[in-house]
């Protein structure tokens, strides 16, 4: 899609506005979990929700017996990739997708407010003209509405940022697929392939970044850094495909609910990204934008390793006496998906490496 990326909003049951699904915690599930449910039942979509919420506001909701209580409701990304065409509240209530100027102007929360203009900074929601090269990945990297600002490159300012880019539209994809690979059901081998396609198109992209290294006089940054910071990149798709190829070998058909906890964190890592690679075309004004990302980054990776010893407890208790295969399967899988977020950890290294030498 050559459209903006949009934000679902739904009006509430009572006044009409404009307001993000939401719910209180359902019992003996996951405040993620229950936003996800919360969604389906109240906007009628479905997709991979980030564990690690991006914010919090507050609301004042006014109780049937006349009390108006003020509520803290914190907010989970979650990425839609099916709409639904009937659900629980359609009668109820309308769905809109906004731009996210639009989105914010929309709802009344101050903090909310603030929320969505951060999620929907403008760096990474710029378009621009596409050829060559960097038109075809992201032709190739076709993504769902969520993900649609990944194939967008912002105005060219020279081949290094596209190259970057590009590469960060192929982790967006890849992400997205791995996401969907972990739900199940019908249709898993396409998103194997798929996984494999946009590691080769990254591979590509790693290599004309290594060739247009040794051939330019002036680079934007230290080669070292440029060469480190690809790298790392490429490592984190590498791992999505030794994700995918374990799946694969062992036909795994159901998978741990920590294991698509890691996957939906996984797609939220790949979103930063895509927002903090345009950022480096001007480190010194982006300075402190590219800090909060990284910082957002390094925090999902340690919430990442918290949901995998969780999941990885629980599996032994459940499995490690009685089914070993099982358990050592499931245990490669946990170790490959926790590699991915160790490897967006280093971009976020490697970003605020550049951030402390050039801001």
């Amino acid at each position: 899609m050559d459209g903006p990326t949009e934000i679902l909003l739904i009006t509430s049951r009572g006044t009409g506005r404009w307001v993000i699904p939401k719910g209180n915690p359902l019992n003996g599930m996951e405040r993620h979990a229950s936003a996800a449910v919360e969604a389906e039942e109240e906007a009628g979509v479905v997709g991979a929700v980030c564990p690690t919420p991006i914010g919090s506001f507050q609301y004042r909701k006014r109780r049937p017996n006349g009390a108006a209580i003020m509520y803290d409701v914190e907010v989970f990304p979650l990425a839609v990739t099916r709409e639904l065409d009937e659900w629980k509240e359609m009668d109820e209530r309308e769905r809109r997708w906004f731009p996210f100027d639009a989105a914010a102007a929309s709802v009344d929360e101050p903090d909310l407010q603030a929320l969505i203009r951060s999620f929907g900074d403008s760096g990474f929601r710029a378009a621009a003209q596409r050829s060559g090269f960097m038109f075809h990945v992201a032709e190739k990297t076709g993504v769902n509405r969520m993900f649609a600002w990944f194939q967008r490159l912002l105005p060219r300012q020279g081949n290094f940022f596209d190259l970057f880019e590009a590469h960060a539209a192929t982790l967006a994809a890849g992400a997205e697929a791995l996401a969907r690979l972990l739900q199940g059901g019908e249709g898993m081998a396409d998103h194997v392939q798929e996984i494999v396609e946009r590691e080769h198109d990254a591979d590509e992209i790693t290599r004309e970044v290594l060739q247009t290294v040794r051939r330019t006089f002036l680079t934007p940054f230290d080669r070292s850094a440029i060469t480190d910071l690809i790298a790392s990149m490429d490592d984190a798709i590498d791992e999505m495909q030794k994700t995918a190829g374990a799946i694969d070998l062992y036909d795994v058909k159901t998978f741990e609910p920590e294991m698509c906890d890691i996957a939906a964190i996984i797609v939220d890592a790949a979103r930063l990204t895509v927002e903090a690679l345009p950022l480096l075309r001007n480190v010194a004004a982006n300075g402190a934008r590219l800090h909060e990302l990284t910082e957002r980054l390094v925090r999902m990776e340690g919430h990442a390793d918290e949901i995998h010893d969780a999941g990885l407890r629980r599996l032994f208790k459940e499995h490690g006496a009685t089914n070993t295969i099982h358990f050592m399967i499931a245990r490669e899988l946990y170790s490959h998906l926790e590699r991915v977020v160790d490897r967006f950890e280093d971009v976020a290294n490697e970003i605020d490496g550049l951030v402390i030498d050039h801001a």
